[in-house]
C-alpha cells in the first residue's frame, strides 16, 4: 500500500499541499505577517512585492481596505479545512449510518431510507444548501450542518452497497446463527469492511464542501462578513479585477490548488485501496 502511495509522484506533491495547507491553518497567528483585519486606507491596492510599486511588507499586495492579502489567505485556509472536514465527518456518520442499516437490515427500512435519499438526489445540492441556509441563517456551524446534511447521501448509497454483498458472507451468517446482535455483527464486520470507500468519498467531499462554502461566503449567505474565507475575497475582489488583478486572483488560486491537492489525494487513496492497484 505504501509502495504504491510513493510511485505515485503527483500524489506525493498533493499531499505535501495539504500538509502545508495545515500547518497554515494550524500556526495562522504565527505565520500570518499581519493582522488581517488591520485596515490601512493609505495602502489600498498595493500590487503585490515584485510588481512596480510593490512592498516586501506586503508580498501578495492589499485590498481595497489595505487589508495584507498574505495574510488573508492564510487565516481563510482556516475556515476552509474546517469546514470541509466537519462537513464531510458529520455527512460520513450520518450516511455511513444509513447505509449500514438500510442495506443490513433491508426491507421498509431500506425502502424509506433510499426514496428519501432519491428525493434529495433531485435537487442541486448547491441549491439545497442555498435554501436551507437562507432559512437558518449565516453561521460557521450552520454552513457545518447544511454542507454534511446535503452530503450524506453519497455515504448512504455506498456503504448500502457494500453491505448488500457482505452480509451474505460466511463470516456474517455464522455471528448472526451464534446469537451475536446486529450492532455487533455492523460494528465488528460490516464497518471495517466499507471504511476505505468511505475514505476515499470523504477525501473528495472535503473538496466539494470547501468549494460550497466558498460559494455560499461569496453570495454573502455563509460565514459572517467579518470572518475571512476565500469567498468572500474573491466577492470583494471581482470589482478590481480590470485593475487590481491580486485582489481576486490569490484567493481563488488558493481554492484552486486546495481543491485540486484534496482531489488528487482522494484518487491516490482510491487507487491503494482497490487490490488491482497491487497488480504488477
Amino acid at each position: 500500500m505504501t509502495r504504491t502511495l510513493i510511485r505515485n509522484r503527483l500524489a506525493l506533491v498533493a499531499l505535501g499541499v495539504l500538509a502545508l495547507l495545515l500547518v497554515a491553518a494550524a500556526f495562522s497567528p504565527l505565520l500570518a505577517p499581519d493582522d488581517p483585519a488591520k485596515q490601512d486606507l493609505l495602502a489600498r491596492l498595493k500590487p503585490p512585492a515584485w510588481s512596480d510599486g510593490g512592498s516586501l511588507a506586503h508580498p501578495l499586495g492589499t485590498d481595497q481596505l489595505g487589508r495584507d492579502l498574505l495574510s488573508r489567505v492564510i487565516y481563510g485556509s482556516r475556515v476552509s479545512l474546517l469546514v470541509g472536514i466537519g462537513a464531510a465527518l458529520l455527512a460520513g456518520v450520518v450516511g455511513a449510518a444509513a447505509g449500514l442499516f438500510a442495506g443490513f437490515r433491508g426491507g421498509w427500512l431500506d425502502r424509506v431510507l433510499m426514496r428519501f435519499a432519491d428525493i434529495q438526489l433531485a435537487f442541486p445540492s448547491l441549491l439545497l444548501a442555498l435554501a436551507i441556509v437562507g432559512f437558518l441563517g449565516s453561521g460557521l456551524w450552520n454552513v457545518v450542518l447544511v454542507l454534511g446534511f446535503t452530503g450524506w447521501v453519497s455515504y448512504a448509497r455506498v456503504v448500502r452497497s457494500e453491505v448488500l454483498s457482505l452480509r451474505t458472507r460466511d463470516y456474517v451468517t455464522q455471528a448472526r446463527a451464534t446469537g451475536v446482535t446486529d450492532l455487533t455483527i455492523m460494528r465488528r464486520h460490516l464497518l471495517p469492511n466499507v471504511l476505505p470507500p468511505l475514505a476515499t468519498i470523504a477525501t473528495l467531499h472535503i473538496a466539494a464542501a470547501i468549494v460550497a462554502e466558498a460559494s455560499l461566503s461569496y453570495l454573502g449567505l455563509g460565514v459572517p462578513k467579518e470572518t475571512v474565507t476565500w469567498g468572500s475575497m474573491l466577492a470583494d475582489g471581482q470589482l478590481y479585477l480590470g485593475t487590481s488583478w491580486w485582489v481576486a486572483v490569490f484567493p481563488g488560486l488558493a481554492l484552486m490548488f486546495t481543491s485540486l491537492a484534496i482531489n488528487i489525494t482522494g484518487d491516490a487513496l482510491r487507487d491503494v485501496a482497490d487490490p488491482k492497484a497491487y497488480r504488477r
